[in-house]
């Protein structure tokens, strides 16, 4: 990622930081699609869920996507699709949904939350030494996920080329992917994101979604 991209921070107020912490979920959601169709995504989507997963004590709410909202713009692009101002891809919203679900299941699991918080912190001590996309830390970050979320009974099916999903690290490049989209997640309902509000706070998200352009 350009570490240079100037910081643009986000309007402060709560709807516009729910917006973006909700556009890494489903960015996390359209790179798996991506993966799992073409074998390939957008290097600078990518590296900004990784780097956001790797790091598990940003400086500020900022650094956390990179400091500028256009890194999580394939995310904030696939949420216009829920407030109805762009056709939907149903696997994007359907995986999407699923972490959320799943992030649900993993906060209320104490044992989970802390041996998750010890595998991350391993990863980004691999991160330091092999840098953050290495892809000895990508295998750490799809092993973490292989280990805690994927024990639960509700799994994400991904749907895609199945000779593309057997290629070389391509298994632990999803995972990883959805190891993002459970970081998010988990932040999103930090800052006070529910599933109602998708709902029945629609008007809401759409000027959070003009806010940040």
């Amino acid at each position: 990622m350009n570490t240079t991209t100037p910081i643009h921070r986000a309007p402060d107020f709560p709807a516009a930081r729910q917006a973006l912490a909700l556009a890494g979920v489903f960015q996390a959601a359209s790179l798996v699609d991506e993966l799992a169709r073409t074998g390939q995504v957008d290097t600078r989507a990518w590296e900004t869920l990784i780097n956001a997963t790797v790091d598990t004590n940003p400086e500020s709410f900022e650094a956390i996507y990179g400091g500028h909202p256009n890194n999580l713009r394939r995310g904030l692009d696939t949420i216009e699709a829920l407030v109805g101002r762009k056709q939907a891809n149903p696997v994007v919203l359907r995986y999407g949904f699923s972490l959320l679900l799943l992030m649900n299941k993993l906060r209320t699991d104490r044992n989970m939350m802390d041996s998750l918080g010890q595998k991350l912190a391993h990863v980004q001590g691999q991160a330091e030494h092999f840098g953050t996309t290495h892809e000895n830390v990508i295998a750490s970050l799809g092993e973490a996920y292989q280990e805690t979320i994927s024990t639960f009974k509700t799994r994400i099916v991904v749907q895609g080329d199945p000779s593309l999903l057997q290629t070389r690290m391509m298994p632990e490049r999803v995972r990883a992917c959805l190891m993002a989209g459970i970081r998010f997640a988990l932040l999103w309902h930090q800052l006070g994101g529910r599933r109602w509000k998708l709902v029945f706070q629609r008007k809401a998200l759409r000027r959070a979604l003009d806010s940040l352009g």
